[in-house]
């Protein structure tokens, strides 16, 4: 049988880990921001770019935190584990202290250990006296020291894996609220975007571009799907109520603000803030075709610009003849509506590939 002493070594090491994950400091929002230049110093539009990166953020420390938690929650299973056992070696060391009682009763067949020294019938069964008198009080020694530091560990252990339970609990709590407070904060300045963007359509007139403070990646390919992160929804050629005929594009179902690309480089050729289509982006090719991007809550460029493949033109929303926040794409031959050609295999010939 392994020495429970050597055991129990292993419990402070898992449960040092467990402390270092619970001593990083909570890191809010404001962590992350210089001064004077929080969320409520820019203008909305770029409000809303910058609380999605920290939603983003605080979704992966929460996620790195859970993850860390449950693998620290596995160490934390096998320290209980380790103090089962050394509750069961505590019992076996009660035992033997029993055990060791009964067989120094038995030995003195009942009779105190001084009349047997006394009443020796010779040097010899003396000299034996006094053995069995010292080793059977070194044993009893020893087992008493060994119960007794084994009730100290277990009762410093059972603490400790106390207080690192607490703790990990205390963490993701901490994770969860600060997640919930981002999201809640980009929830609020969406529909406040929106609101001001419903406002510019039924005006009929954009504010002029809203420019967006881009980190600026390398692509790998000429052409690029219109948002990063989405969910296909109403497809070309579908059928409707809020469309006279069929659907002419692809939509990309994106909450509102959420950054919307050209798909390749280009020159803006309509900024419009009207219509069936609400705030929308027409952009021109170098091969001739059109692709327009509509639904917006904002833009981010002018008519006559020209855009490279990727850069942001635009936020999602839900302006126009819209039931709910998406990005409306159309691949057209004419910058008009009335030419518009299947989006999905068009933009698969050009290697990118939805789903």
């Amino acid at each position: 049988m392994r020495s429970p002493h050597r055991r129990s070594r292993v419990v402070p090491v898992l449960l040092c880990a467990l402390v270092l994950l619970m001593s990083r400091p909570t890191v809010s929002v404001a962590d992350d921001t210089p001064s004077g230049d929080g969320p409520a110093a820019l203008g909305l539009s770029a409000q809303v770019v910058r609380l999605y990166e920290d939603a983003a953020q605080a979704t992966s420390r929460y996620e790195r935190g859970r993850q860390e938690a449950e693998a620290h929650r596995a160490q934390a299973l096998r320290i209980e584990k380790l103090l089962d056992r050394e509750r069961r070696e505590l019992g076996v060391l009660r035992e033997d202290l029993g055990r060791i009682a009964r067989a120094q009763y038995r030995t003195s067949g009942g009779m105190p250990l001084t009349a047997q020294i006394v009443l020796a019938s010779s040097p010899e069964e003396l000299m034996r006296g006094q053995h069995v008198f010292s080793q059977t009080n070194l044993a009893v020694n020893n087992a008493i020291e060994k119960s007794r530091r084994a009730e100290d560990r277990l009762v410093k252990d059972e603490a400790k894996a106390v207080a690192a339970w607490e703790g990990l609990q205390k963490r993701n709590t901490e994770l969860a609220e600060l997640k919930k407070t981002v999201e809640r904060t980009l929830d609020e300045a969406r529909w406040q975007l929106q609101g001001e963007a419903d406002a510019a359509v039924a005006a009929g007139s954009c504010s002029g571009a809203v420019r967006l403070d881009q980190k600026r990646k390398k692509l790998s390919t000429a052409w690029v799907a219109p948002v990063e992160t989405y969910a296909l929804s109403a497809s070309f050629g579908s059928g409707g109520q809020r469309w006279a005929h069929r659907h002419t594009g692809q939509d990309f179902a994106v909450p509102i603000g959420t950054p919307v690309r050209s798909v390749a480089d280009g020159r803006v050729v309509k900024v419009s803030c009207g219509g069936a289509f609400g705030m929308e982006v027409v952009v021109l090719h170098t091969d001739g075709y059109y692709t327009q991007y509509a639904h917006l809550a904002s833009v981010a460029v002018d008519q006559g610009e020209r855009v490279d493949a990727g850069q942001w033109i635009g936020q999602s929303g839900t302006t126009g003849n819209s039931t709910g926040p998406h990005l409306h794409f159309e691949v057209r031959i004419t910058p008009e509506l009335g030419s518009s050609v299947d989006p999905v295999p068009w933009l698969e010939e050009r290697g990118v590939h939805l789903g």
